[in-house]
Formats: C-alpha cells, sequence, structure tokens
C-alpha cells in the first residue's frame, strides 16, 4: 500500500527556502507534497495564514533584506538569488513592503549595525 500524504506542507515550505532562488509553482510544491493544488492550498493558508505565493514573497522578502545588511552583493545578484527576476521586482517588493528601496535600507542598515558594534554605551549607575 503506497504511504498516505502528510497533510502538513512544513517539509515543503523548509524545501521552498533551500529552493528560493528557482521558479516556484504551487504545482511543483503540491506535487513535492503530495497533495494536489488545491489540497495543498489549503493546508499552507492553514499553516500560514496566507497563500503560498505570498509566504514565498515575504521569505524572499526577508533573505533580501539580510543580504542587503550583510553583504556587498549588487541588488541585481540579491534579487537573483532570492527568487526575483529582475532587480526591479526587488526594488518593488521591498518598497512596497517597507516603504523603502534597497540602497537607503542597506545604508540605514549599516549604520546602525557600525553604531551597535563600535559604540557600547556604559551604563552609568547613580548619576
Amino acid at each position: 500500500m503506497p504511504k498516505a500524504p502528510a497533510s502538513s506542507t512544513s517539509a515543503t515550505r523548509q524545501w521552498d527556502l533551500d529552493q528560493l532562488s528557482e521558479k516556484l509553482t504551487v504545482e511543483d510544491m503540491a506535487r513535492r507534497a503530495h497533495m494536489s493544488a488545491r489540497t495543498f492550498v489549503r493546508h499552507y493558508k492553514t499553516e500560514t495564514g496566507m497563500p503560498p505565493g505570498q509566504w514565498l514573497t515575504r521569505q524572499r522578502i526577508a533573505r533580501a533584506r539580510n543580504l542587503l545588511a550583510s553583504t556587498g552583493l549588487t541588488v541585481e545578484q540579491i534579487a537573483l538569488q532570492v527568487g526575483f527576476a529582475t532587480a526591479a521586482s526587488l526594488r518593488r517588493h521591498l518598497h512596497a513592503k517597507l516603504g523603502v528601496s534597497p540602497m537607503p535600507y542597506r545604508r540605514a542598515r549599516r549604520s546602525s549595525s557600525w553604531l551597535r558594534l563600535h559604540f557600547t554605551w556604559p551604563v552609568c549607575g547613580g548619576i
């Protein structure tokens, strides 16, 4: 007897994170989870509170934010690495989510990180 498919999408979500640079379709993800696309989307929404495409976009933005803050990669390189087809697409998504484009985000994150690393203010007791 074939093994019954698991009802969770968590393994597929983990796989999705490892494949962010690839074009991922609901059909691909559903096949990976051994579910029909309709069943997969229903389970995905129940577990994450959002459809797969929205969840993927959020994960891509999160990874892009991390790369902007921690690497010297260009916006184009980051866009491709996180699965956006173009730098313009990354800019559009980042601006919609955060209200800022990649370069100002990078500058702000780097300056605040630099300040935290180089200035630790002593705690002054009793002053």
